[in-house]
């Protein structure tokens, strides 16, 4: 049998499920989830649009997957361990993968069909908290609070106009200038004291305010 051939008349290799979840993945990588359409989908594989119905019926079922995908890239805690450490591995984790996947951010727990890995993620999350003694109630609570702050911050996180350390003072310089009028004097102040210092970096911030929330949840488990 002949290799399959591209469009362009070149050769390509055989489409699989698993190559138009990965083709998938990378068109919302590149351009955002609102341009994954089948057909954009199979302009990346270099194939006709019903090909790709071949293994997927539709784009829920892409989305399904894709989401799916992403929880399998992020670090699962193991129950037993010390759950602080664990969480907070946990936390840092999704925090890089929602950097690399900003599309997924709002999508992660939306979906009415979860996978395996969608599953076994909520599953060991809910392990971890339950082997640390936390009751269901508070672990309901636990794992709502956590999520919460690191996709909310990683949402935050991809808005902000700057990125990096020593990045701020290019995106607050022409601010600035808008707040010279001394209408701000609070704003300035914080501009000047804290964040133009040199080496600030806003991602800093994410393990001051996850170990705030570690600390209430310890003080939850004290007799």
């Amino acid at each position: 049998m002949s290799e399959p051939v591209s469009e362009g008349g070149g050769r390509r290799a055989r489409l699989t499920r698993e190559r138009v979840l990965r083709g998938a993945l990378s068109v919302a990588d590149a351009r955002g989830l609102g341009s994954l359409t089948i057909r954009s989908l199979a302009q990346e594989l270099g194939v006709k649009p019903m090909s790709v119905y071949h293994h997927v019926a539709s784009k829920e079922e892409i989305l399904d997957a894709l989401v799916d995908m992403v929880f399998s890239e992020i670090q699962l805690p193991i129950p037993g361990r010390e759950w602080r450490s664990e969480l907070r591995s946990r936390a840092d984790s999704a925090r890089r993968i929602l950097a690399r996947h900003r599309w997924a951010i709002g999508l992660l727990e939306s979906r009415r069909r979860p996978g395996p890995a969608n599953l076994r993620h909520h599953d060991t999350v809910i392990a971890t908290l339950r082997e640390a003694g936390f009751s269901a109630e508070m672990t309901a609570h636990a794992y709502a609070l956590i999520d919460s702050y690191v996709y909310g911050f990683a949402l935050q996180e991809a808005a902000l106009p700057f990125e990096g350390r020593d990045s701020v003072g290019d995106v607050a310089e022409p601010i600035m200038e808008l707040m010279g009028a001394g209408e701000y004097p609070h704003l300035v102040d914080m501009a000047t004291s804290y964040y133009l210092r040199p080496g600030y970096d806003f991602a800093d911030e994410f393990r001051f305010g996850l170990e705030l929330i570690l600390d209430g949840l310890e003080r939850s488990l004290a007799p």
